[in-house]
């Protein structure tokens, strides 16, 4: 049970970071790969909160959250907005990498190279819950994970903004037509993933550190998870990421500590092979 906890607590992360890309291309039709980036700053920012200024728990979350956000609404100016309603729909997509990259180059800068320790908000003696063990922090990162992920999904799902983010992404000049703002949609939904990496980065440096190239790799298995659940669905990004958390603990357990990134990437091309649109995904059906 130990390493369903492990697992879990690695896939909260990797549910995060697919929360994220829903959140922006649910309302915008835009797939932010700097998200990752994000939750990395989140991170820098917690560590700078609670270590450099040594800021009680709210005020630390409350920098990452604010930080982040701002920064997030940074990359919708640049790196989007000129894009938007242009032919060329990978546009986008080369900017975001852009902005990760850039985003990578500055923490480097301003953090340094090195792993710095963020201080955990629990104690960190380990609980025996359901027959294993786990530390306090990763078992309110699950806990919360699960929160805001069904959150979203909900609000996706029963609300009108939700219900209007859905339609600028299917149709941004039908949406608009309609009287839905679609760029108060996007914008806000970037200073909404940006706020919700900012508010982790206390929980997710207390499990991984913060280092300049922890978006790497999150970018990574978080695309992964939202493939498998489906994008443009909270609920299979929420789920897409806690199994490939489960997938890759196992197989570090009972394979081997160098083939997890292996097992994961073939259970990835199993289900893209067997549901190309993911678990969760649907089919869109189209008049031509």
């Amino acid at each position: 049970m130990t390493t369903v906890w492990a697992g879990l607590a690695t896939g909260a992360i990797y549910s995060l970071i697919a929360i994220g890309y829903n959140v922006v291309l649910l309302a915008s039709g835009t797939f932010n790969f700097a998200h990752a980036q994000l939750l990395m700053v989140g991170t820098f920012l917690a560590y700078t909160g609670a270590v450099t200024l040594g800021l009680p728990v709210l005020p630390t979350v409350l920098l990452a959250m604010i930080g982040v956000a701002a920064i997030a609404l940074i990359e919708e100016r640049i790196a989007i907005r000129p894009l938007l309603g242009r032919s060329d729909s990978h546009g986008t997509l080369i900017t975001t990498v852009g902005a990760a990259t850039i985003l990578d180059g500055l923490a480097a800068v301003i953090w340094g190279r090195e792993p710095l320790t963020v201080p955990s908000v629990l104690p960190d003696r380990p609980l025996d819950l359901l027959g294993g063990t786990v530390r306090p922090v990763d078992l309110v990162l699950i806990a919360f994970t699960l929160v805001v992920g069904v959150g979203l999904h909900l609000w996706s799902r029963h609300t009108l903004t939700g219900l209007a983010s859905l339609a600028s992404a299917e149709d941004r000049d039908a949406a608009s037509a309609r009287g839905i703002n679609v760029r108060l949609l996007g914008v806000g939904a970037f200073a909404l993933a940006g706020a919700v990496a900012g508010v982790f980065g206390l929980l997710v440096g207390a499990r991984t550190y913060a280092v300049f190239d922890l978006g790497h790799d999150l970018a990574l298995f978080g695309f992964v998870a939202i493939a498998i659940g489906g994008s443009g669905s909270q609920l299979g990004g929420l789920i897409g990421g806690f199994a490939t958390g489960l997938v890759y603990a196992f197989a570090a357990r009972y394979i081997g500590a160098a083939y997890p990134q292996i097992v994961v990437f073939a259970a990835f091309l199993l289900i893209l092979f067997l549901r190309p649109r993911g678990l969760f995904g649907a089919a869109l059906e189209r008049r031509v």
